[in-house]
């Protein structure tokens, strides 16, 4: 992005937000905070009338609006294919939405923008298994956060045969491993709970707003909860075309890569029990996938491959075998 263009998108930022921070700008245009500074004094010299706070951020004074900015052809197109993604990847309450977004954003392109948006939309398709759908439309939970608002859910966990009542202040709502959750605070637990969206059986928001949890990063609590109750880690090799597979089962998880040749070597992390989920989803690779390490999980693929082997051998073979 040249800095012109930049200078017009960080006015849009600081029009859509009531105040932002230099820090802010910087992760979003990945920048420094000195070039925003820069920036910032530019845009002033021109005309802007941006109100800086030492401590709290910058925010444009009231009652500023930038004049309509037309869209570039790259910026249209990517606009559509998030808008594809997001039709595929999301539910029917989300999805209509998109649908009226995108037919607002052509109704304001011109006229050879819009002939090639069109045949952009005919020759894109997204593929994938789209996300379990739920009781709860998926909308319901993004409102509640973007309101801050507290809620109540009514949850069915994996291994429950009924639904619980669980009070939570939503924190972020997350896609991985083919499914939408809902990182919460749980006030029963009084700790941050993830919530599978699908299982969500009911969700009321209630008239108390809540206040950000001081201290909490989505991301960095994503990165440490998939590791944390996980105190074994996996070495395989795979050959390159099947590392797609590879990072589409294990997600977060994985948290090595290395390329070694035509190959590469990963590191993912997983819970002690589960060395039986591990050997037999490393069988699906059959002959692909090399493990490194540990020794047990290589004895263990053998011991299941031997007894898979058995159990499908013919009657005349077990009975030759015997003898």
């Amino acid at each position: 992005m040249n800095r012109t263009d930049r200078l017009v998108a960080l006015v849009m930022m600081l029009q859509s937000r009531r105040v932002t921070t230099a820090a802010e700008m910087a992760v979003h245009f990945e920048i420094t905070e000195r070039t925003v500074y820069r920036d910032i004094a530019a845009l002033g010299e021109s005309g802007v009338p941006i109100v800086g706070e030492p401590g709290v951020g910058y925010s444009l004074m009231r009652g500023y609006h930038l004049s309509p900015v037309m869209f570039s052809p790259e910026e249209a197109f990517a606009l559509f294919t998030g808008g594809l993604l997001t039709e595929r990847m999301t539910d029917g309450s989300m999805r209509e939405s998109i649908r009226s977004a995108i037919g607002k954003v052509t109704a304001v392109l011109p006229t050879g923008l819009q002939s090639r948006v069109d045949r952009l939309r005919k020759t894109i398709v997204v593929g994938g298994r789209p996300p379990t759908r739920g009781v709860v439309p998926l909308s319901t939970v993004q409102q509640a956060l973007a309101a801050g608002c507290l809620l109540r859910l009514n949850y069915r966990g994996a291994a429950r045969s009924e639904a619980v009542e669980r009070i939570v202040e939503p924190l972020g709502l997350v896609f991985y491993l083919d499914h939408w959750h809902l990182i919460a605070w749980c006030r029963l637990r009084d700790d941050v709970r993830d919530f599978r969206v699908d299982r969500i059986l009911r969700c009321d928001a209630l008239p108390d707003t809540i206040s950000p949890r001081p201290g909490f990063d989505l991301t960095e609590h994503l990165s440490h909860c998939m590791t944390a109750e996980r105190n074994e880690f996996a070495v395989i090799e795979v050959p390159a075309l099947s590392i797609e597979s590879v990072r589409r089962y294990w997600g977060p998880t994985l948290v090595e890569e290395t390329t070694i040749g035509k190959r590469v070597r990963v590191r993912f992390a997983f819970q002690t029990s589960g060395y039986d989920y591990v050997a037999r989803w490393l069988l699906g690779l059959g002959t692909e996938a090399e493990i490194i390490s540990p020794e047990a999980l290589k004895d263990k693929v053998v011991t299941l491959a031997l007894a898979t082997a058995d159990h499908h051998a013919p009657k005349e073979f077990k009975k030759r075998k015997r003898s």
